[in-house]
């Protein structure tokens, strides 16, 4: 009977979802990762060994684009912080006119594929865009050039600066009014209040951000290859030693892969390390107040508020602007006038297609998230055990994945029988799902430890099987944590580039893919309405979310 006992215990339902999230990463996450460590020691010459590695480093020309990342993530970090952090402040302790508004607008300044912006900025900033020529023909004043460091740190600083405020505004929304008012009553305040109340209360939060800012820069492909020039990163060589832009090396390409890893992972495990001398709890029984500002005070911040977000917004309107623009046949060279020429274009050479690709890829891709990180923050948080804590840290293996890598590992793997999968759209789908899994995985289970273990208990008592109180109580339950996550989550998808780029074929091809074809193409008009079309996609999602969402707030 024992033994009887035993096997059903094994065999039970949650034990089977176990097993089978653990081959699932087995087979489309380890598998691939290590074909790429073994690829890793092919040299051209036919053998192995660590030679590709010793090139690397001993180069001073690769060894500096692992600089050159380091660089850019660090010093993006650092400006996100800066501007990200007061934005929230002053949105969540004060009283300002058209918060709504102003939070969308945010959210869609983070949410353009990053190259989109990149792009944008160019039309605006670059040699021929049209403040340069504004300033040189009315001031004669030359603009600083662009390109390059600057212009990397100007794209991402612009893009990713929401998400400490989406990170930050969260943070606020769980500290206890009360302790607000006790460091007043006691003097601190302002400035003072700030730096000794504020921040240690956030530092979590604080850290979590600068973590996904600067893993976004280290991996971000599409930015420094728009307008970084001979700013080379670690994504961009990695590319370029792939799809081979003096000569293919897959075991040069696998060994910088393989470094990217090892260097990001790094990073992360620090980053949990300082995260763990800040943990603490908090019981908030009643959230911050905003309260209305001093005329003078108030006229600053939303000043603060809408120049900062209008400056990151400025490039994307100009862009949308730019698509109703005339255009040449070939869509290189505006005209007078405006029409929806470009539009015609873009339609005529197969943007239906990539949009219903988009379409398609994104709602598969983002259902096969949402069921696995139901499972998963479920396993993690009810149903602790060895198997739930492997589950746990293999999720978190593709937060440290850049883009490139995650293609480079799934061509390498499912490019011979039994599986073949390059070149199709399920292995886009896989990329997709192995890369922003996190995200709702980690929304999921913060959700769910909030939520009281006694009600599915209860439920249990009273006859109902665990897998209906799983979907009939605790699902429901987690309903909120679950958009959010699935919102970034579809983004974060619909806008990808790094892994879309060395994945698609032509009838697989996404419109971020499709834009950059363009933009690559130098017809600027298609490029710009392709884009202002994906623009249009993001707020759509974001209004959908804002609808059905029981809070109208999105943070992280």
């Amino acid at each position: 009977m024992n033994q009887l006992g035993r096997k059903r215990s094994r065999l039970e339902i949650w034990n089977l979802i176990a097993y089978l999230i653990v081959a699932l990463y087995l087979v489309f996450l380890i598998f691939p990762l290590f074909k790429i460590l073994r690829s890793s020691f092919d040299l051209s010459d036919g053998t192995r060994g660590l030679g590709n590695f010793e090139r690397f480093f001993s180069d001073p020309y690769y060894f500096r684009t692992l600089v050159n990342s380091f660089e850019v993530s660090i010093v993006v970090t650092i400006f996100s912080l800066l501007l990200g952090v007061p934005l929230a402040y002053f949105y969540n302790l004060y009283e300002m006119k058209g918060k709504q508004f102003l939070q969308i607008v945010i959210i869609l300044s983070s949410m353009s594929a990053p190259f989109i912006g990149a792009y944008a900025w160019i039309l605006v900033l670059g040699r021929n865009g049209v403040i340069t020529r504004f300033l040189e023909s009315i001031f004669q004043f030359t603009m600083p050039n662009i390109y390059g460091f600057k212009g990397i740190v100007i794209s991402l600083t612009t893009r990713l600066f929401p998400m400490v405020f989406l990170y930050t505004s969260g943070a606020l929304k769980s500290i206890d009014n009360s302790l607000i008012e006790a460091s007043q009553n006691l003097g601190v305040k302002g400035v003072k209040m700030f730096f000794k109340v504020i921040v240690p209360l956030c530092m979590p939060s604080l850290m979590a951000a600068s973590l996904i800012v600067f893993m976004r820069a280290m991996a971000d492909f599409g930015t420094p290859l728009m307008i970084g020039e001979g700013f080379r990163t670690f994504p961009v060589e990695i590319y370029n030693a792939y799809v081979g832009e003096v000569g293919q090396n897959f075991g040069f390409a696998a060994a910088i892969s393989i470094v990217a890893i090892l260097i990001t992972a790094l990073v992360f495990l620090a980053q949990k390390w300082v995260t763990s001398k800040f943990s603490f709890t908090i019981n908030s029984m009643h959230s911050i107040e905003s309260k209305k500002a001093k005329p003078g005070f108030n006229i600053f911040i939303h000043g603060y508020a809408y120049i900062l977000v209008g400056i990151a917004m400025l490039p994307q309107v100009y862009l949308w602007f730019t698509s109703f623009k005339n255009t040449s046949s070939s869509g290189n060279v505006f005209l007078d006038g405006y029409s929806l020429m470009s539009y015609k274009e873009v339609a005529r050479r197969g943007l239906l297609r990539t949009l219903k690709n988009t379409t398609i890829i994104g709602f598969l891709s983002v259902l096969i998230i949402l069921v696995l990180a139901v499972f998963v923050s479920y396993l993690v948080v009810r149903r602790k055990s060895v198997k739930s804590q492997v589950i746990d840290t293999m999720s978190m293996i593709p937060y440290v994945l850049p883009g490139s890598v995650v293609g480079i590992a799934l061509i390498s793997s499912f490019n011979t029988k039994p599986l073949v999968l390059t070149g199709t759209v399920a292995i886009i789908i896989i990329s997709m799902v192995i890369r922003r899994i996190p995200y709702t995985i980690r929304s999921s289970v913060a959700i769910l430890g909030q939520i009281p273990i006694s009600m599915e208990e209860a439920a249990i008592s009273l006859g109902s099987s665990k897998i209906k109180t799983f979907f009939g109580i605790t699902v429901p339950m987690m309903g909120n944590g679950i958009i959010s996550g699935a919102l970034l989550s579809w983004v974060t998808i619909i806008t990808e580039l790094s892994t879309s780029i060395i994945l698609y074929t032509v009838n697989s091809q996404t419109l971020t893919v499709f834009t950059y074809v363009f933009v690559t193409r130098g017809s600027d008009g298609q490029a710009a309405a392709v884009a202002t079309i994906l623009s249009l996609f993001t707020i759509v999602s974001l209004t959908v979310f804002m609808l059905i969402s029981k809070d109208k707030d999105v943070t992280m």
